[in-house]
C-alpha cells in the first residue's frame, strides 16, 4: 500500500483558505455598502442645502444724511439705507423716517403690503427701495385704493415734488433705535 500522508494537511488548509477568503469579500461588501450609504447621505444634504443670496446685492449703500436733503443723485437707483428709525406710518401704504432733516417718506411695494412688513412706529428698519419722485397722480392713486384716509392724503402730499423711497425690501430690526444720521 502507498502511503498518502504528505496529503493529509493540505486538504484541510484548502477549506479554512476557501472560508477566510469568503468572510473577507463579505467583509468587503459590508465596507463598500456602508461607503455608498454615506455618499447617499451626503449627495442629500448638498442637494437640499440652499445658499442665501442677497437678491439686492447691487442695490447702492447709502445713509441718511446722503438722501436727506438732496436725494435727486440717486433717482430712479436701488439704494440700501442704513437702519434708521420709523416715526410714524402712513396709512396701509408706508411710513415716515425719523431723519434730522424731516421725516422722509418710504412706500411699500405691492408684493410687501401683501407679505406685511411688521412695521410699527419707533421699530428700527433698513429698507432697499428705489428713489423716486412723489406725484399727485402717486398720492391719488394710492388714495383711491384705499391705503390712505382723508388726513394721510394731506400728509403725503405735502410731500410731493420730494423724493420718496419705494421699498422693495424691509428688514425690521428688534435691536435698539439706529442713530437718525
Amino acid at each position: 500500500m502507498t502511503e498518502k500522508a504528505s496529503r493529509r494537511g493540505a486538504v484541510e488548509l484548502g477549506t479554512v483558505l476557501m472560508i477566510a477568503a469568503f468572510a473577507v469579500v463579505g467583509g468587503f461588501m459590508y465596507w463598500l455598502t456602508g461607503q455608498a450609504a454615506e455618499e447617499r447621505a451626503l449627495g442629500l444634504v448638498e442637494d437640499t442645502t440652499s445658499v442665501m443670496v442677497d437678491e439686492y446685492a447691487t442695490a447702492i449703500p447709502i445713509s441718511a444724511s446722503d438722501i436727506m436733503l438732496d436725494a435727486s443723485p440717486y433717482a430712479g437707483q436701488l439704494v440700501r439705507l442704513a437702519p434708521q428709525n420709523v416715526s410714524s406710518l402712513l396709512g396701509q401704504q408706508g411710513f415716515w423716517l425719523d431723519l434730522p432733516s424731516g421725516p422722509f417718506l418710504v412706500s411699500f411695494s405691492d408684493e410687501l403690503r401683501v407679505a406685511g412688513t411688521g412695521v410699527t412706529a419707533e421699530s428700527t428698519v433698513r429698507v432697499t427701495a428705489t428713489v423716486t419722485l412723489l406725484t399727485n397722480e402717486t398720492v391719488g392713486e394710492w388714495f383711491d385704493a384705499g391705503r390712505l384716509s382723508d388726513g394721510e392724503r394731506l400728509a403725503a402730499e405735502f410731500a410731493v415734488g420730494a423724493y420718496f423711497l419705494e421699498a422693495v425690501d424691509i428688514e425690521v430690526s428688534s435691536d435698539a433705535p439706529a442713530g437718525g444720521a
